[in-house]
C-alpha cells in the first residue's frame, strides 16, 4: 500500500460500496479524496451522491454530464464494427469503463491528484478496464483499489463498517443484497446473488428495462432509422442527437421486450460468469446497422470486418480501447464507413427487432443484376460456366489424386 499520497480522485456512483470506499481512503490515506460522478444516462438522480459526498466532508465534488460523449465517442464507434462479445454480449459495461476512466485522470491532472480509486472488485473485469486506461492516458497517475487491499471480505462486514462511520444503509442492501446493477445510456447489467447459478432461471424482478416479450404489445411497431457515416443520425425522419436518439430506442424496444441477454461469459481474469443484460436500443441499432451495411458494403469490405470484429470486441471487454491495435482497427471500421448511409426499416414485435426494408443513396444492390426477369444484358449467364470451371479445378485435382491413392 502506498502511503504517501497527498490527493485522490474516487470514481463515486453514491452507493453504498463507493460511499464506503471514500471513508475508506479518508482514513486510510489522510489526504484530500475529490469525487467523481459520472452521468451515464444510469436513470438514477443525481444529486444524492452529491449530498452523501458533502455529509462525508467532500469540499470538490465533480458530476459531469458525458450522455452524449458516451453514445457519439464509444458505443457509437464500437457499433460502426458490429460488435458483440462471444457472439452475444453488447458490451454495455466495457465501453463505459474507458470513458469514466478517461475523466479520472483528466480531473486528476487538473486538481494535481497523484492517485486515482475505483469500486471494482478483485474477481471482476472493471478493475482491469480501468487501470489499463490510466497506464495508457497517465502512468506517473497511482490506482488505488480498496478491494485489492482492505480486510473486508464480506456484505456484513461492509454494513458494519458504515454503521460504524454513520454511513447510511439502504433498507435493501441490509443482509444478502439479491444482485448487483451497472446502468448506462447502453444498457442494464444484472449479477451475483440470485443469478449466480446459471441452471435457475432469472427471476422476472430482475429486469429492469424491458417488458417479457409475452407480456409487450400485440400488435408490432414499425420504425425507420437514417444513418450517415455509420452512424444513426434520425428517427423516423427526426434528426436527433446520438445520446436523445438512443434513449429513444430504449424506450420503444424496452416496451417491446427486445434486447434481453442471459449469458455465462468468460471474463478476462479467467473466471466465467453469469449476467443478465438488457440492451434493448443497443440491440435495436444493431440490427439496424447490419441492414443498411448490407445494402453499401462491398463483400470483401463487409466479410473482413465480420473477420476482425470478434478480436476488436476482445480488446473492448479486456479494456484495450486506448491501446494502439484497437485504434488501427477502428481506422479500418472508420474508413469502411464512408458510403454507410441511407434508411432501415425495423418491425419490433415480442422480443425482436427485424429489418423489413432498407433504402440508400450509395446502394450496391443492383435490380437490374439479380432479377428474374429480363436484365438489360449487363449479365450474361455464359461467364459463370468459366467461373466455376477456375474454381473447380482445384477440387477435381484433389479428387483425381484420391482415387488414384484409393482412398
Amino acid at each position: 500500500m502506498v502511503k504517501d499520497i497527498k490527493k485522490i480522485v474516487l470514481s463515486y456512483s453514491g452507493g453504498l460500496d463507493t460511499s464506503i470506499i471514500l471513508k475508506w481512503l479518508q482514513e486510510t490515506y489522510q489526504c484530500e479524496v475529490v469525487t467523481f460522478t459520472a452521468d451515464l444516462g444510469q436513470g438514477e438522480e443525481l444529486e444524492p451522491a452529491r449530498k452523501k459526498a458533502e455529509m462525508l466532508g467532500i469540499k470538490d465534488i465533480r458530476i459531469v454530464d458525458v450522455r452524449e460523449e458516451f453514445v457519439r465517442d464509444f458505443v457509437f464507434p464500437m457499433f460502426r464494427a458490429n460488435t458483440v462479445y462471444e457472439g452475444q454480449y453488447l458490451l454495455g459495461s466495457s465501453i463505459a469503463r474507458p470513458l469514466i476512466a478517461k475523466h479520472l485522470v483528466r480531473i486528476a491532472q487538473e486538481v494535481g491528484a497523484d492517485a486515482i480509486s475505483h469500486g471494482a472488485t478483485g474477481k471482476g473485469n472493471d478493475q482491469v478496464r480501468f487501470e489499463l486506461t490510466v497506464n495508457a492516458l497517465d502512468p506517473s497517475i497511482k490506482v488505488i483499489a480498496p478491494w485489492r487491499e482492505w480486510e473486508i471480505l464480506s456484505r456484513t462486514q461492509l454494513i458494519d463498517y458504515a454503521e460504524r462511520n454513520q454511513i447510511p444503509v439502504p433498507t435493501d442492501k441490509r443482509g444478502e443484497a439479491p444482485f448487483s446493477i451497472d446502468a448506462n445510456l447502453l444498457h442494464t447489467s444484472s449479477e451475483g446473488r440470485v443469478l449466480e447459478d446459471p441452471a435457475e432461471i432469472a427471476p422476472d424482478y430482475v429486469y429492469q428495462r424491458t417488458v417479457d416479450p409475452v407480456d409487450a404489445p400485440n400488435l408490432p411497431e414499425t420504425i425507420t432509422i437514417g444513418f450517415e457515416k455509420g452512424d444513426a443520425v434520425s428517427l423516423d425522419g427526426v434528426r436527433l442527437s446520438p445520446a436523445v436518439l438512443l434513449m429513444k430506442l430504449n424506450e420503444l424496444g424496452g416496451k417491446h421486450g427486445v434486447g434481453r441477454l442471459d449469458l455465462v461469459e468468460n471474463r478476462f481474469l479467467g473466471m466465467k460468469s453469469r449476467g443478465v443484460y438488457e440492451t434493448p436500443g443497443g440491440t435495436i441499432l444493431l440490427a439496424a446497422h447490419r441492414g443498411i451495411e448490407s445494402i453499401t458494403l462491398d463483400r470483401g469490405a463487409a466479410h473482413l470486418k465480420d473477420e476482425i470484429m470478434p478480436h476488436y470486441a476482445e480488446l473492448i471487454y479486456n479494456g484495450f480501447w486506448y491501446a494502439p491495435e484497437r485504434e488501427m482497427l477502428q481506422a479500418l471500421i472508420d474508413r469502411s464507413q464512408t458510403h454507410v448511409e441511407g434508411e432501415v426499416t425495423v418491425r419490433l414485435y415480442k422480443g425482436s427487432a427485424s429489418i423489413i426494408a432498407r433504402t440508400s443513396p450509395t446502394s450496391l444492390y443492383s435490380m437490374d443484376l439479380v432479377t428474374f426477369e429480363e436484365g438489360s444484358g449487363n449479365y450474361d449467364h455464359h461467364d459463370a460456366e468459366g467461373f466455376i470451371k477456375l474454381n473447380g479445378l482445384r477440387l477435381k485435382t484433389l479428387a483425381a489424386r484420391s482415387r488414384r491413392l484409393g482412398v
